[in-house]
């Protein structure tokens, strides 16, 4: 964040968290344990706890190494795409890859993720804020970043690798592409992908969207002297980095999620003949705008239209990815979570997704965070589980190291958003041990979920229809913070506040006793301002 930025958040802290630095206790609300002051208290469940042990336990005697870890990130999907959350073909793109898996898995209905896809990425893979890593908005074109943010984290691949594990990105990055923050250099061991999101590639080449770039020479040039990668890029961590191919048609983006998967299918069959335990990360491209069908798909979507036809090969992707665990013996012995990176960008509508809820991609409001989540593991996880406790998407960084057999790695020198979420997941009858979700927007703290309570103290404000990115405004709310009850107005229409809630000052002090665990541990500036 700049300077400006800076100030502001210093003074909305010092606001909200007049309180002495002693006072991270929570409200009367709450019922969640607070073991160390740089960890988020959670919720405990010792006998749930325990069944989720032993199954780990009884895995490990029978196959004697540690579970294979598979995340499936697809890019601005929106929390009602797939047809498990009631989009699918009642939308005009099937789903029933990602169906299958909800049902025989565990389908969550409350999954947060941060408003835009860096700040998400860089979440998951630290079990950070990204305002407490300055990864706090997508880093584009043009951006100079004023330190490597990535130098003093303490990344998931990183801890994984140490403990022998495999680790593989492959897909979109859009963390940073200088030396020191690609994903081989920050613990992966190998990345076969994209640096940047689609749009940011396909931009250059597209004439039809973007005549006054592509038909311009002089501007063309200027785009390209950013040092903006539109290549597809193979890195080892230690080793080489080449460019394999130079994306420069609209024809070859379109293809782009074709060529990372038959990667990841091909290294999930060489990674299950050897000897250890592997994380594969695999971020799709699609479905962020600008969607082009791949020629194998179009219209192949009841809908007809590129995004739809992107959501239908993403859906067959997820289907040859899990066939490709199984054809290869791993399937009973890997966790796979399949997401998305933040709600659906209508700032690009009609080449965007769908959620049913208030806001989308870039607000603080339920359409921008709220994702669709599902955990499956044949064989683990018992199929046809549903829950609508929350899940943060941060914590599959403490999660993926208690399966991994290492959440003493958990980093104490700094503070961890993310909660272990093992035993929710892995319990027959599981409940969360996450109470609370803390939404922010940039360097600002937006809102708090807590239970089916949700407070506001600011919202983003849209100035024209569905453009939640490109015409909004960040503003306070009045004398109150907004309340809204999602059980009964998931749509955040209407607060209940004080008059229709008792505990909106119960609310109010947990995000106070949030912002006091800035005052020993304080936000990252790396110059990546508004």
């Amino acid at each position: 964040m700049n300077i400006a930025k800076l100030r502001a958040f210093v003074f909305q802290t010092a606001v909200i968290a007049a309180i002495p630095t002693l006072a991270l206790s929570q409200s009367v609300l709450s019922k969640a344990v607070r073991t160390s002051e740089s960890a988020e208290p959670a919720l405990v469940h010792t006998d749930q706890q325990a069944a989720a042990q032993q199954k780990l336990d009884a895995l490990y005697r029978h196959l004697g190494r540690r579970p294979n870890i598979v995340w499936l990130v697809i890019d601005d999907m929106g929390w009602g795409d797939p047809g498990a959350y009631g989009g699918g073909a009642a939308i005009g793109a099937a789903t029933p890859n990602i169906d299958r898996l909800a049902r025989d898995g565990l389908k969550l209905t409350s999954t947060y993720s941060q408003p835009t896809c860096t700040p998400t990425r860089a979440a998951i893979l630290t079990g950070r804020l990204p305002v407490r890593t300055g990864l706090t908005r997508p880093i584009l074109a043009g951006d100079k970043l004023t330190k490597n943010p990535w130098a003093d984290e303490i990344p998931l691949p990183k801890l994984l690798g140490e403990a022998g594990y495999a680790t593989i990105l492959s897909g979109k990055w859009h963390v940073g592409e200088q030396v020191g923050m690609r994903p081989h250099d920050v613990g992966f061991d190998e990345f076969y992908g994209f640096y940047e999101a689609e749009k940011e590639i396909s931009q250059g080449v597209d004439k039809r969207r973007y005549p006054d770039l592509v038909l311009n020479p002089e501007r063309l040039a200027m785009l390209r002297a950013t040092g903006s990668s539109t290549a597809l890029v193979h890195g080892f961590k230690g080793g080489e980095t080449t460019e394999v191919e130079q994306i420069d048609s609209i024809e070859k983006m379109a293809e782009g999620d074709r060529t990372l998967k038959e990667f990841t299918v091909a290294k999930i069959a060489d990674l299950a003949k050897g000897d250890k335990p592997f994380f594969l990360e695999h971020c799709f491209m699609k479905v962020h705008a600008d969607n082009f069908a791949s020629k194998a798909f179009e219209g192949k979507s009841g809908s007809k239209y590129p995004y739809k036809d992107d959501v239908v090969e993403v859906d067959a992707y997820v289907g040859e990815i899990v066939d490709a665990l199984d054809k290869a013996g791993v399937l009973d012995n890997t966790f796979i979570f399949v997401t998305s990176d933040n709600g659906p960008q209508l700032d690009s509508w009609p080449d965007s997704g769908y959620t049913p809820f208030r806001g989308a991609k870039g607000s603080a409001w339920e359409g921008g965070v709220r994702v669709p989540g599902i955990a499956y593991w044949h064989g683990t996880i018992a199929p046809g589980r549903e829950s609508d406790e929350i899940f943060d998407l941060m914590d599959l960084y403490n999660t993926s190291l208690d399966l991994a057999g290492i959440k003493d790695k958990i980093p104490a020198d700094r503070y961890i958003d993310g909660i272990d979420q093992t035993s929710f997941l892995l319990a027959d009858n599981g409940n969360s041990n996450r109470e609370k979700v803390y939404i922010w927007n940039e360097a600002n703290l937006m809102a708090m979920r807590m239970y089916e309570y949700k407070i506001h103290i600011k919202i983003v404000e849209e100035k024209a229809q569905w453009l939640n990115i490109d015409m909004t405004t960040v503003s306070d709310v009045g004398l109150a913070p907004w309340l809204f009850n999602l059980y009964i107005d998931p749509k955040e229409q209407y607060p209940v506040g004080h008059r229709m809630n008792a505990f909106l000052a119960s609310m109010a002090a947990e995000m106070k006793a949030h912002a006091a665990t800035f005052k020993k541990y304080p936000p990252k500036n790396i110059g990546l301002g508004q």
